[in-house]
C-alpha cells in the first residue's frame, strides 16, 4: 500500500493540467520525464558515464555523430531532433514494427526482454544511459531524447535556452484523457434484447479467446474479433493461432460465426476505413471490450493508447447509428492504495494518486472515461476480475501475468510472498459469467466483481501443503530480492521477465498493493451466478493438480532438495534368461518426490542408487530412472492375471560409460502374504539396445523396512517442522491408500469371477 509521504498532489495551483496534458501530447521540448518517474516511484536515470577514449567529433551543425569506433561510443546529437532521430534508429532494430520518433516502443512490438537489449545499446553505441523504468514509463524516442536532456543541460546546442521546471506528471495526461469524453453525444438507451452481432476486442488474448468460445456457446449471437493485423486474412490466422495456443478448439464451424476483422485498439476510429467503421456500427448490437495492455512496469502515457483512448473509441462507436451497450473488461486493480476492510462491488475506487503504478491508473481512467459516457446515456457495464488463473480442465495459463509469475516462482522455489488475500479465480469462470452477462439484457448497466472467493495466505498454505509441496513465507520484499537472486544465479530464462519486474521499484509498489489487498466483495455477481444456474469456480484439487502439471516447466530442477525421499534396499537372485536364478543381486535405491504435482498426478518417483552384481560387473553400476505407483491404474498386464503394484524403469552405467536397463514390477495378487507382495519385485535386466539377458526376483528385508521407509523418510529441511510433520503424513497415506487398493484389486476381481461362475452354475443347472 502506498504510504503518505508517497502519495502524488491530485492538482498544482501552478499548472492547468488540462493545458499542460495538452503540452504534453503536442510533444513541447525540454520535458522533465524524471519528475514523472519521480512521481510513480521510479529511480532517476543512472548517472552518465565516462566514455573510455571513445573518439567524439562533430558535424557542421555543432551536433555529435553517432558513430561508433573502436575505442567507444560516439557523443549523442545535441540537437533534440537529431537525438531523437538517433534513438529511433536504434530502437527500430528490437520493434516488431517501423516507429517513428513519437511512437510508442511497446506500441511497436517491443517487448520487455527487447527493452532490456535497447537500453543496452542506446549505452553502448550513443553513450545515453537510461535505467529501465524511464523507458518502460514513457517509451516514444523523443520522449527518452528529451529526458537525457534535461538530466545533461551541458549536453545542449549552446543556442537552446533551457527551460524552467515543469510539472509533468501523468495525471495531467489522464485528466486531460478523460475530458475526451465529453465531448460524446446524448443518446438512448439501447434496446434491451440479446445482443445478435457482437463486437469482441481482446480475443487473441487468455481471458479473450476463452470468452470467445463461451459467448459462441452460450449465445446466437456472431463475433467480430478486432485483430491487430496486417488483413483479414492475417487476423484470422492469428485468430486461429491464439484460441489453439490456450488449447481451445478451433473449427469451421467457429469460424462460420467469427468475422476475424483487422484493425487497431489503440488507432482513431479503430484504424478502419470510414466505410468499415460505419458499417460496423450499423451492423453490432453489442460491445465487449477485452482488449488491454497488461504490463506492470510501463508508464501510464504508454498505456494510455490501449487501455483508455481505446475503450472511448469504443464508446464513441456505441453511440453512432444505434446505441449499443459496452461491457468492459477493468480489473480489482483500481481499487490498490484504498484502505477499505472489503472491495465493494459499488464502493468508490481507489484515489488516482494512491495507485501506484501506470497500468493502475490506465484501468482507473478506463473506467472514469466510461462513467461519463454513461452520463452521456450510454449503458456501460464493468466486470472487474482479479488475478485470472489457469484452465482447471487444460491447465492454460497466461505467462505474462503477474499471479502466474508468482505461481510459478512458488512451484520453482517453494516460497511465496506473505499476502492478505488473493482475489483471483480460474479462467474458465471468469469467462462463463461475463458471456452471460453480456446476453442478459437485466444485468445490463452494473459492476461485478468475476473474483470467486478470496483466498487467504492460510488457506493457500495447507492447499499446497496437501498436494505435496510445502512453501516457505517471506515479506515480500525479501522475496523479491531472494526470488530475482535465484532466477539469476541458476539461471531461470522462463522466468526471466518476472525478475524484470521484481526489479523495478515501479513494479514493486504493485506488488506491495497487491500483498496488502483486502478481500473483494461480489455480492452482485453471486447473486446473478445464483439466478441463471452457473457453477461456482472450481477449486478442487485435481484441478490445481492439472495446473501445476502444466507449470512443470517452472517446478524443481534436477539438483534441487527433493521434497520427499527415502531408501529401499532389495536383495535377490537372478540368473540369465531360461536358467535358474542362483546369481545375488543387490540394490541400494533412493526414491524421491520433486513436488506433489508429480506424484499425485503422474504417480512416479524418481530413483537413484547402485546395484550389485559380480556377473553383471565387478564394481557397482549407478542407477537412476523412474518408478511408477499403480501402472495401467492396477489393470493386469498382457497374459498376466496378477495386477502391478509398480513399475521401475531403470538405466544401470559403469565407470567406463557401459549401459544397462532394469525393468522391474511388483504385483498383487489374490493370496496371503500381503506385506511379501509389497516388497517382491520381479526384474529384467539387458545390455542397452538389446534384450534381456537376465531374469530374477528381489525383495524388501523385513528388518529394513521399517527403518527405510517410515522412520527413514525425510522432507525438504527448508520447511518449517510442522509442515514436515504433515508432508509425512500426507505421503504415507496416500502411497498407503495406492498400494492398499493395488492389493484389493485382484481380491474383488476373484470375488467377481466367482460370482460370475455361480450365475454360470446355475443357469446350466436350470437346463
Amino acid at each position: 500500500m502506498t504510504g503518505a509521504d508517497e502519495r502524488t498532489t491530485v492538482r498544482n495551483p501552478a499548472v492547468d493540467r488540462r493545458v499542460r496534458g495538452e503540452a504534453l501530447e503536442g510533444g513541447a521540448a525540454g520535458l522533465d520525464v524524471a519528475a514523472l518517474l519521480a512521481r510513480t516511484g521510479g529511480d532517476v536515470a543512472a548517472p552518465e558515464r565516462e566514455s573510455q577514449g571513445g573518439a567524439r567529433s562533430m558535424d557542421a551543425g555543432g551536433n555529435g555523430a553517432a558513430r561508433l569506433d573502436e575505442t567507444g561510443p560516439a557523443a549523442p546529437p545535441r540537437d533534440p531532433d537529431a537525438l531523437a532521430a538517433a534513438v529511433t534508429a536504434v530502437a527500430n532494430r528490437f520493434t516488431a514494427t517501423p516507429l517513428d520518433p513519437d511512437a510508442d516502443f511497446f506500441d511497436a512490438g517491443g517487448t520487455s526482454l527487447a527493452a532490456v537489449e535497447f537500453v543496452a545499446a542506446l549505452a553502448r553505441e550513443l553513450d545515453i544511459h537510461l535505467d529501465l523504468d524511464t523507458v518502460f514509463f514513457d517509451a516514444r524516442p523523443r520522449r527518452l531524447a528529451q529526458r537525457w536532456l534535461a538530466d545533461h543541460p551541458e549536453a545542449a546546442l549552446a543556442q537552446q535556452k533551457p527551460e524552467t521546471e515543469r510539472d509533468t506528471d501523468d495525471l495531467a495526461q489522464l485528466f486531460t484523457d478523460l475530458a475526451g469524453a465529453d465531448r460524446l453525444p446524448l443518446v438512448a438507451a439501447p434496446e434491451r434484447v440479446a445482443p445478435r452481432r457482437i463486437l469482441l476486442t481482446g480475443a487473441t488474448g487468455f481471458l479473450g479467446s476463452h470468452l470467445l468460445l463461451d459467448l459462441l456457446r452460450h449465445s446466437q449471437a456472431h463475433v467480430v474479433c478486432l485483430v491487430r493485423a496486417d488483413d483479414d486474412q492475417d487476423a484470422a490466422r492469428r485468430l486461429e493461432d491464439a484460441v489453439r495456443r490456450f488449447a481451445l478448439p478451433w473449427s469451421r464451424e467457429i469460424l462460420r460465426r467469427v468475422t476475424p476483422l483487422a484493425g487497431d485498439l489503440r488507432l482513431p476510429r479503430l484504424g478502419l476505413s470510414d466505410d468499415q467503421w460505419k458499417t460496423l456500427a450499423a451492423e453490432v448490437d453489442s460491445i465487449v471490450n477485452a482488449g488491454a495492455a497488461v504490463d506492470f512496469l510501463r508508464g501510464y502515457p504508454s498505456l494510455r493508447r490501449t487501455n483508455v483512448l481505446g475503450p472511448l473509441t469504443l464508446a464513441e462507436l456505441a453511440c453512432i447509428d444505434r446505441p449499443k451497450p459496452l461491457h468492459h473488461i477493468s480489473s480489482l486493480a483500481v481499487f490498490n492504495g484504498t484502505d477499505a476492510a472489503t472491495l465493494n462491488e459499488d464502493d468508490p475506487t481507489a484515489h488516482v494518486a494512491t495507485l501506484p503504478i501506470g497500468y493502475d491508473r490506465s484501468k482507473w481512467a478506463a473506467e472514469a472515461v466510461l462513467r461519463r459516457a454513461g452520463e452521456h446515456g450510454l449503458v456501460v457495464t464493468i466486470l472487474r476480475p482479479g488475478g485470472i488463473g489457469s484452465h482447471p480442465e487444460t491447465g492454460a495459463h497466461n505467462p505474462r501475468d503477474l499471479n502466474a509469475g508468482i505461481t510459478a516462482a512458488l512451484l520453482r522455489f517453494r516460497t511465496a510472498p506473505g499476502f492478505r488475500y488473493l482475489n483471483a479465480a480460474p479462467v474458465d469462470w471468469v469467462s462463463r459469467v461475463a458471456a452471460q452477462i453480456v446476453g442478459t439484457p437485466s444485468a445490463w448497466g452494473h459492476t461485478y466483481h468475476l473474483t470467486g472467493a478470496p483466498t487467504s495466505l492460510d488457506q493457500v498454505i495447507a492447499e499446497t501443503t496437501l498436494g505435496g509441496m510445502g512453501i516457505r513465507v517471506q515479506h515480500w520484499e525479501q522475496w523479491c530480492d531472494d526470488v530475482v537472486r535465484a532466477i539469476r544465479e541458476e539461471p531461470v530464462p522462463e522466468l526471466e521477465s518476472l525478475a524484470q519486474v521484481l526489479q523495478s521499484p515501479v513494479a514493486r509498489r504493485q506488488l506491495a498493493a497487491m500483498v496488502t489487498a483486502p478481500p473483494a466483495s461480489a455480492a452482485r455477481t453471486e447473486a446473478f451466478v445464483t439466478a441463471n444456474g452457473l457453477p461456482a469456480p472450481a477449486a478442487s484439487g485435481a484441478a490445481r493438480g492439472r495446473m501445476l502439471a502444466a507449470m512443470a516447466s517452472f517446478g524443481p530442477q534436477p539438483g534441487d532438495e527433493p521434497y520427499l525421499r527415502f531408501d529401499e534396499t532389495l536383495t535377490g537372485t537372478v540368473g540369465p534368461v531360461g536358467s535358474d536364478a542362483d546369481i545375488p543381486c543387490d540394490l541400494r535405491l533412493t526414491l524421491s518426490v520433486a513436488s506433489g504435482a508429480q506424484v499425485f498426478t503422474a504417480r512416479t518417483l524418481d530413483v537413484t542408487g547402485e546395484l550389485t552384481c559380480a556377473r553383471l560387473h565387478d564394481e557397482p553400476l549407478t542407477v537412476e530412472g523412474t518408478a511408477t505407483v499403480r501402472p495401467h491404474d492396477g489393470i493386469p498386464l498382457r497374459h498376466e492375471v496378477r495386477h502391478p503394484l509398480m513399475h521401475y524403469r531403470l538405466t544401470l552405467r559403469d565407470s567406463s560409460g557401459g549401459e544397462w536397463w532394469l525393468e522391474g514390477y511388483k504385483f498383487a495378487a489374490a493370496r496371503r502374504r500381503f506385506v511379501r507382495q509389497l516388497g517382491t519385485q520381479v526384474i529384467e535386466i539387458g545390455r542397452a539396445g538389446e534384450t534381456a539377458s537376465y531374469r530374477g526376483e528381489v525383495a524388501v528385508p523385513m528388518h529394513t523396512y521399517l527403518p527405510d521407509q517410515i522412520d527413514g523418510i525425510r522432507i525438504d529441511p527448508r520447511l518449517p517442522e510442522r509442515q514436515q510433520r504433515l508432508a509425512k503424513l500426507l505421503w504415507l497415506s496416500w502411497f498407503g491408500g495406492q498400494l492398499g487398493k493395488g492389493l484389493m484389486e485382484p481380491i474383488l476381481r476373484v470375488g467377481i469371477d466367482l460370482l460370475d461362475l455361480r450365475r454360470a452354475a446355475r443357469k446350466e443347472h436350470r437346463r
